[in-house]
């Protein structure tokens, strides 16, 4: 993996055996990044993905091993527990060009992957929610104003 920093953005480059989620993660510790957006393509010959169901408050998974195009990666950056904690989501297709989209659990990039964040000022965090059993957005720690950027 290597990466540039440009103002408030950063471009990666992820390659053959990197894994995409543990990448991010990583260059957000090393950069000091707690809020940020995502969104990337690239190719994969693995990956896990799942959804979630709020009923029985469980995901069903799925794990692919074949090549696949990573037709696009979103999601955002946050914290938890003072910790970096990444919420993606994954459009998967395979060379019949099927496609598959979920919760992004994990994903081994096979060729390349083009990754850019897009880092917002101040901090947001992440608390349990009863409702759903799911860690959802929480702002109560912050300002409209809040800045942590430096």
């Amino acid at each position: 993996m290597e990466y540039r920093r440009f103002d408030r953005e950063l471009i990666l480059r992820l390659d053959p055996g990197d894994e995409l989620c543990g990448a991010v993660t990583a260059v957000c510790r090393i950069e000091g990044i707690s809020l940020a957006s995502v969104c990337g393509i690239g190719a994969c010959d693995r990956a896990e993905i799942g959804l979630y169901d709020v009923s029985s408050r469980k995901f069903t998974g799925r794990t692919f091993s074949e090549p696949l195009e990573i037709a696009c990666v979103a999601g955002n950056v946050t914290e938890m527990d003072g910790q970096v904690y990444l919420h993606l989501h994954i459009t998967l297709a395979d060379s019949r060009m099927r496609s598959w989209s979920g919760h992004l659990k994990s994903c081994r990039i096979s060729a390349t992957a083009e990754i850019i964040l897009r880092i917002f000022s101040g901090r947001v965090g992440r608390v349990y929610d009863d409702a759903t059993g799911l860690n959802i957005l929480d702002f109560s720690g912050t300002s409209p104003g809040e800045s942590s950027f430096s």
